[in-house]
C-alpha cells in the first residue's frame, strides 16, 4: 500500500513538474490544482448551504447599482479576452481543423497563453453571478446547472491552462468570451429596471445561442479523433465531454423553461377560447341562471319547491302569478 501511494505522489509530482507547461508554473494559481478546487468545492457549499442560510431571515438586498457596474465591467472584460483570442490565434494564423500548443516564448504564443490565464481568472469573476442570486434571496435561480456549470469551469480551464494554453483547445474559450459579450450584455440591460424589459424579448435565443456553442465545440473537438494532429487526446476528450454535458444540462433547461412552458400556455390559451356548445351552464338552483344567461332554453319547473320557514311551498306556484 505504501507503495502504491509513493508511486501515486511520485507519478503526480512528474506530471505537475515535468508534464506542464513550464512558462505558466510560476503564474498566480498555477503551481497546484489544490487552491482552485477549493475555491470549487467552496463556492458550492456557500451558495447551496451558507448563503441561503445566512439570508434566512434577513431582507434581500437591492443590488441595483452594483449589478449594472458588475455586468458592465463583464462585458468589457469578454470583449479583452475575445479579441486576445483573436489576434492571438484564431482569427489569425490557427487553423480550425487541427492546431497544436506553441511552447516558445514567441510573442503571439504568449499572448495566447497570458489570455488563457485571464479566461482561467474569469471564472471566478463569475462565482459573482451566484453570489449575487444568494443576496437577493433569489434561491429558485441557483439550479443544478446554474452550480454546475460555474463550480466546475475553473477546474476544467485549470488543466486547460497548466498543460496546453494555447492550440486546439482554446477555440472552447474563443467561442465562450463571444457568448458571454452577449449574455453579460443581456444581464446589464435586464439590471437597468423594468422599463427595459421590453428590450429583453430574445432571453429564449440567448440559451440557443448557448447550446450552439456547445455543439461546435464538440464537433471541433472530436474531429481530432479521426485525423493525425500532436495534439494532446486527453484534453480533445475533456473538452468534448464538457460540451456534451453542457449541451443536454442546458437542452434540459430550454425545454423546462421555454418548450414546456409554451405548450403549458398554448393549452390554456385554448382552453379559455372554446365556448360551450349549450347555453345550460349546469347551475342547480333556477333562480341564478338568470344571473348568467339569456335565454328561452330554460324550462320551468314543474316540481320545485321551496321553504318559506314552516312549510314546503311549490315553487311554480310562487313564481307563476297567473296561478
Amino acid at each position: 500500500m505504501a507503495y502504491l501511494i509513493r508511486n501515486v505522489i511520485d507519478g503526480y509530482h512528474d506530471l505537475m513538474d515535468n508534464k506542464s507547461d513550464p512558462r505558466v508554473n510560476d503564474w498566480f494559481l498555477m503551481s497546484s490544482p489544490f487552491p482552485t478546487l477549493c475555491m470549487c468545492l467552496s463556492y458550492a457549499y456557500i451558495v447551496k448551504v451558507l448563503g441561503p442560510k445566512l439570508m434566512e431571515n434577513r431582507k434581500p438586498f437591492d443590488l441595483k447599482y452594483i449589478l449594472i457596474f458588475y455586468n458592465l465591467v463583464q462585458v468589457i472584460f469578454s470583449l479583452y479576452l475575445f479579441h486576445e483570442s483573436a489576434v492571438a490565434g484564431w482569427l489569425n494564423h490557427y487553423s480550425f481543423k487541427c492546431q497544436p500548443v506553441d511552447y516558445s516564448r514567441n510573442p503571439l504564443a504568449m499572448r495566447m497563453a497570458q489570455g488563457c490565464w485571464w479566461y482561467f481568472i474569469s471564472k471566478f469573476a463569475e462565482f459573482f453571478d451566484t453570489f449575487f442570486f444568494v443576496l437577493r434571496k433569489k434561491n429558485d435561480h441557483i439550479s443544478t446547472l446554474h452550480v454546475i456549470h460555474h463550480g466546475v469551469m475553473p477546474m476544467s480551464v485549470w488543466f486547460g491552462v497548466k498543460f496546453t494554453p494555447g492550440g486546439h483547445s482554446t477555440f472552447f474559450g474563443f467561442l465562450n468570451t463571444f457568448v458571454h459579450i452577449i449574455m453579460y450584455t443581456y444581464y446589464l440591460v435586464a439590471a437597468l429596471g423594468p422599463q427595459y424589459q421590453k428590450y429583453l424579448w430574445w432571453k429564449k435565443y440567448l440559451t440557443t445561442i448557448q447550446m450552439i456553442q456547445f455543439v461546435l465545440v464538440m464537433v471541433h473537438a472530436f474531429q481530432l479523433l479521426f485525423i493525425d494532429c500532436n495534439y494532446p487526446k486527453a484534453f480533445v476528450w475533456l473538452i468534448g465531454l464538457h460540451a456534451v454535458m453542457f449541451y443536454f444540462l442546458f437542452s434540459k433547461f430550454y425545454k423546462k423553461t421555454y418548450v414546456k412552458r409554451e405548450k403549458k400556455v398554448k393549452v390554456e390559451k385554448e382552453q379559455n377560447e372554446v365556448k360551450p356548445k349549450s347555453n345550460n351552464i349546469g347551475i342547480c338552483f333556477t333562480t341564478q341562471t338568470a344571473l348568467y344567461e339569456k335565454t328561452n332554453d330554460v324550462k320551468d319547473m314543474s316540481e320545485g319547491y321551496t321553504s318559506d320557514g314552516n312549510r314546503l311551498r311549490n315553487r311554480v306556484f310562487i313564481d307563476n302569478p297567473r296561478a
